[in-house]
């Protein structure tokens, strides 16, 4: 189990914004992973009205299950554990929960672990670079019937992180345009795709 306080700063992309980046950190093909979220919630969403996300993250052979609690505006405390890929299998059919910590921390908010169920699935071509002390990722996700591109700087400092991804931002004449989380972008699809 890990927990960590993650401080991220995020801004959407155009398609083309998103591949001169890629050009202009000479990204190879095999260096772009993909990931797929399966997103868990209840039927009354009381995880979201937490303003929280519940999720099992696939990358490759790798499961993790994460949640992920706002603790300030650019900041979230990650609770996750790592899962089998039969656990995870499990999980997303209803048949038990296999996050321990995640279950604890669920717990402190009484949600009962029977009443989650998956709500949808997010898949995420990722590429992760260091930059300046921190995590410069960019994102190709699709879901429902959107696509979308986002770039997010990862920090250890609020201030700090805040300061160089406007540098970022500016430096590659990319104008700001505030990215909710991917769960939040998620649920804005599903909820068009059911009007």
């Amino acid at each position: 189990m890990a927990q960590q306080l993650e401080i991220e700063f995020k801004n959407l992309l155009t398609k083309q914004q998103y591949e001169h980046l890629l050009q202009e950190f000479n990204i190879p093909e095999n260096a772009i992973h993909r990931q797929t979220n399966h997103y868990f919630d209840t039927p009354s969403q009381a995880i979201r009205k937490l303003q929280s996300g519940l999720r099992i993250r696939q990358i490759d052979k790798y499961y993790e299950c994460t949640l992920k609690e706002k603790s300030a505006e650019h900041a979230h405390l990650e609770t996750t554990d790592e899962i089998t890929a039969e656990q995870a299998n499990k999980m997303l059919v209803g048949e038990g929960f296999y996050a321990k910590e995640v279950a604890k921390r669920l717990a402190l908010f009484h949600i009962p672990l029977e009443n989650l169920e998956v709500f949808g699935s997010l898949t995420t071509d990722r590429v992760e670079i260091p930059y300046r002390d921190g995590l410069l990722v960019f994102d190709h996700s699709f879901y429902l019937q959107c696509d979308d591109y986002e770039v997010e700087y990862e920090s250890k400092d609020a201030i700090k992180g805040n300061a160089i991804f406007d540098e970022f931002l500016q430096q590659y004449g990319i104008e700001k345009r505030s990215a909710d989380k991917k769960i939040a972008r998620f649920m804005q699809a599903l909820q068009m795709d059911k009007k």
